[in-house]
């Protein structure tokens, strides 16, 4: 495969005037988080008309993009949704006019599909799959890795092409342009630092006290992850978080008989800070945020199960990924009239908005037939 690397800014600035002059683009993108807070950009790949490009963000300034994803140029991703964050991270801005082959693909009959299974479902092409322990901030990269990069993006545009005929016979191209302005509008980033300790496998076992300082102490380790870029886990495991949690020690000497205190949190500059931390939150009356569950009140639930079985039947009737139709959450907004439930607007509302406001009603219900499939049928009075 042919390639150009890029990592000046004189060739990085020739590329991006070139996709300019076209009207869309493929990008995808190489990243590492395992040892850092935010993720770090290693490679970008590009591909516009039959050109393909790998530019090195480690030589050339990512904010450079500013200019091409900014512009009304379509950027063909698959699965957008992480290399949007990192790029965000890393140039300070994303594509905002995007496709989503993945996320396109799932109103065509596929759930979910990685890269390979739609290539080779629909261009019948093997996908090599490379190596998955590259360490792509490497340099120079291999022959080998550069090709296995510009692999991801050779395809997308030919994707993009034949999902594209697909949805304009459904009737279904709207649907996925709303999809992906979703996508793009979706949150990215940090995570909000009080709610940190939510992240905690065991957090909802945690009663009284212990939940004002496990989320102290949360929030107290995400923030010194973010300032030293640092997974949040390396300033303390979970284990010693919890156990702090659990037994809210009143001492260094209770804090140091902590199940999961290593000598590293009994440092002087540790151990002040996490002291602090625990004083802080032992003086808080913190609640456990509402689940799903909780939401939706006992004599909605019945509403809300039929609600899941038809769109979940509709979705196999349709061909639509049922992940992308309505999830619970989408489905308890709804029956708790929110005014922004995705449900009650957009393509979702024209797909099922009258069934679901029929059943709701209690003008329809619902009967198996014998292949074990939904209908509707006309309530009896």
């Amino acid at each position: 495969m042919r390639y150009k690397w890029v990592d000046t800014q004189a060739v990085l600035d020739e590329v991006i005037s070139d996709i300019l002059r076209h009207g869309i683009y493929a990008i995808d993108t190489e990243f590492h988080r395992e040892k850092t807070y935010y993720p770090r950009l290693a490679l970008v790949q590009l591909k516009w008309g039959s050109s393909v490009a790998l530019v090195d963000p480690l030589a050339v300034d990512p904010r450079n993009f500013e200019q091409l994803f900014k512009s009304d140029r379509i950027a063909v991703f698959h699965a957008a949704q992480q290399d949007l964050e990192v790029l965000r991270v890393a140039a300070n801005c994303a594509p905002t006019k995007i496709f989503d082959c993945q996320l396109a693909a799932g109103f065509i009959g596929f759930s979910t599909p990685s890269l390979a299974t739609l290539v080779q479902a629909m261009r019948k092409v093997s996908l090599s799959k490379g190596d998955r322990l590259t360490d792509w901030l490497r340099r120079p990269l291999t022959e080998q890795q550069c090709n296995y990069a510009a692999d991801d993006v050779e395809h997308l545009l030919n994707l993009h092409e034949e999902i594209e005929g697909q949805l304009n016979v459904l009737g279904r191209s709207e649907w996925v342009a709303e999809a992906c302005r979703e996508l793009v509008a979706r949150p990215t980033g940090s995570i909000e630092p009080d709610n940190a300790w939510l992240k905690l496998k065991d957090a909802r076992s945690l009663k009284g006290g212990s939940r004002g300082v496990a989320q102290s102490l949360g929030r107290w380790r995400e923030e010194r992850a973010m300032r030293s870029d640092v997974p949040p886990r390396r300033i303390m495991s979970d284990m010693a978080l919890l156990g702090i949690s659990q037994r809210v020690p009143k001492s260094v000497e209770d804090l140091a008989s902590t199940r999961g205190v290593d000598d590293r949190l009994l440092s002087s500059e540790f151990c002040r800070e996490i002291m602090n931390a625990v004083r802080d939150g032992a003086k808080r009356t913190v609640a456990l945020p509402k689940t799903e569950s909780d939401e939706v009140d006992k004599h909605s639930r019945p509403a809300l199960t039929l609600i899941t079985a038809w769109i979940g039947e509709l979705a196999r009737k349709n061909k639509i990924d049922a992940t992308l139709l309505a999830t619970r959450s989408d489905i308890t907004a709804l029956l708790r009239n929110e005014p922004e439930a995705r449900l009650a607007q957009g393509w979702r509302a024209t797909l099922v908005g009258d069934d679901l406001k029929r059943i709701l009603n209690g003008e329809v219900g619902l009967s198996v037939d014998r292949d074990g499939h939904l209908n509707l049928i006309s309530a009896i009075n």
